[in-house]
């Protein structure tokens, strides 16, 4: 899941998707007149309020959109960087820039866009801007100390607040449709006269009505990750929902004849694994189990997935996550590794056997017993020379 433009395309393409993305996005700030600075400005002293208006939408729209991408399986929220929270660092910075944005009239971002149409004061408040950053940048040593304070690591607001995303995405849309609503009254008294873009009732109720109904949205579009796991925490949800099972004889066969369809998904734990790595097998958590490469493994045409934990619920759980997520062919080991190991493994055949099926049973488990050790460290061995450590990267970004 995630992110989208690079499972379509290159690296390098990408670049270029991003360089019309960017110009697109300059175009659009400078339509909304982000390349004036009296319109800016005018968030200030009450008579424009189109920036507020501009970047609440913008805040909005990406919001619900992430929150639906999510949703739908197409982009995994583990992937997207969160910028560090350093509150003392946030706040100063926070009145520096605000100070700055109404002295010179422009923000970073736009500041840019004036400069490219020709807006020699954008261009000023630009090569203020690098200065800014190169007294930061050699006073670094003496800043450090106020710059790191009060860290808060990469925090979300509703986790902070300890509500649901949900409910937070619903409350910042209601706050952006009351902040219209004050906005406009404050520029019809400042400015003397109601604002003509805003004076139709009716398209202005239908706009706050349709605004509500999006952050409505939010509540029938939970996290998927989240939804499944709390799903999964139901022990008698896990214990009566359908899943097909594997016994240990079958999964040693397999494994042994060296079956090509086979994909074993280990949950337990990488300490547990890296001791005994069956072969055909990758190690992997309840929560990666959302993630595209996992996804990815379990999607693949004919195979066969078989999950195992050291007891049945935990491969219970994930194999009912993969179902849940689409995935087809989906086994569990019976028994757990445990009965595996006592069956399989360390298996020592019984004295005075009569039963024929017993019998046979007992000598493919006496030959696998042999044979199976060989081959997990042969598959060790061969694990830890090809194996190149490989970790998923955050997109970087922001404003």
């Amino acid at each position: 899941m995630g992110p989208l433009v690079p499972e379509v395309i290159g690296n390098e393409l990408n670049f270029v998707v991003a360089l019309f993305i960017g110009i697109a996005f300059g175009f659009i700030l400078e339509q909304a007149g982000f390349s004036t600075s009296k319109k800016l400005v005018g968030l200030f002293y009450g008579y424009d309020f189109t920036v507020l208006r501009v970047f609440f939408t913008g805040g909005v729209t990406a919001m619900i959109g992430v929150i639906a991408f999510a949703h739908f399986g197409l982009l995994d929220v583990g992937l997207i960087y969160i910028n560090p929270t350093f509150l003392w660092s946030a706040i100063i910075g926070g009145l520096i820039m605000g100070l700055g944005f109404v002295i010179g009239g422009y923000c970073p971002g736009t500041s840019f866009c004036g400069a490219a149409i020709g807006k020699i004061d954008a261009m000023i408040f630009i090569v203020g801007s690098f200065i800014g950053v190169l007294i930061f940048g050699e006073g670094y040593p003496i800043f450090e100390g106020l710059y790191k304070a009060a860290s808060w690591g990469n925090v979300t607001i509703f986790n902070v607040f300890g509500m649901s995303q949900s409910l937070f995405a619903f409350l910042l849309v209601f706050v952006a449709v009351g902040a219209f609503w004050a906005t406009t009254l404050i520029e019809n008294k400042v400015n003397g006269k109601p604002n003509p873009e805003f004076s139709s009732k009716p398209l202005y109720f239908g706009l706050t009505a349709l605004a509500i109904v999006i952050g409505l949205s939010a509540f029938i579009m939970p996290d998927k990750k989240d939804a499944m796991l709390n799903e999964v925490s139901d022990i008698n949800f896990v214990k009566t929902y359908p899943v097909n099972s594997m016994t240990s004889d079958e999964l040693a066969f397999r494994i042994i004849d060296e079956d090509k369809n086979l994909k074993i998904f280990d949950l337990r734990s990488p300490k547990e694994y890296s001791a005994m790595t069956l072969p055909k097998s990758t190690n992997v958590k309840l929560q990666s189990m959302f993630e595209k490469d996992v996804i990815k493994q379990l999607s693949m045409k004919h195979s066969i997935n078989v999950f195992i934990a050291n007891d049945e619920l935990e491969a219970r759980k994930a194999a009912i996550i993969a179902s849940e997520l689409g995935s087809k062919r989906i086994a569990i080991l019976e028994g757990g590794f445990q009965q595996f190991q006592k069956d399989i493994l360390d298996f020592k055949t019984p004295e005075n056997v009569n039963d024929k099926h017993k019998i046979d049973t007992y000598k493919f488990r006496t030959e696998a017993a042999q044979t199976l050790p060989v081959m997990i460290k042969e598959y060790k061995e061969k694990m830890n020379k090809s194996s190149v450590k490989t970790e998923k990267k955050r997109v970087l970004g922001g404003c």
